[in-house]
């Protein structure tokens, strides 16, 4: 089932990967930023893009459990990796996260209206 919110994770997902780039490049002198949060952008954001890619094709409610375990992971690593001193980064990654946690939540929600709805239809 093709749903328009697995368009927009996937979207996120790219903006998490490319997000330390054009933010506050991690690697800069100085930097708040530590290697762990920028691999943590890099990780996120592409199991982000895949599970986006999957349910865009085969829509599992799994799928987007994950996007939501991982929006949520998102969305605390700056405080746990510890990089909530680069103010531009740790807010990229609170609304991120936020974002393809409320995304995965509406596909999911949309799934079981949908799935409640057939099943009335048929009785």
């Amino acid at each position: 089932m093709n749903k328009w919110q697995d368009w927009v994770n996937f979207v996120l997902g790219l903006w998490v990967i490319v997000s330390p780039w054009t933010i506050e490049h991690v690697m800069a002198p100085g930097g708040a930023v530590t290697e762990a949060a920028m691999w943590n952008h890099y990780v996120i954001g592409t199991l982000v893009v895949i599970l986006a890619v999957a349910a865009i094709y085969a829509f599992n409610a799994w799928m987007e459990w994950a996007n939501i375990l991982a929006g949520g992971w998102l969305a605390i690593s700056p405080w746990v990796l510890g990089y909530s001193e680069s103010l531009g980064l740790m807010w990229n990654a609170l609304v991120a996260g936020v974002l393809i946690i409320a995304f995965a939540g509406w596909a999911l929600g949309e799934d079981q209206v949908s799935g409640q709805l057939s099943k009335s239809k048929r009785s």
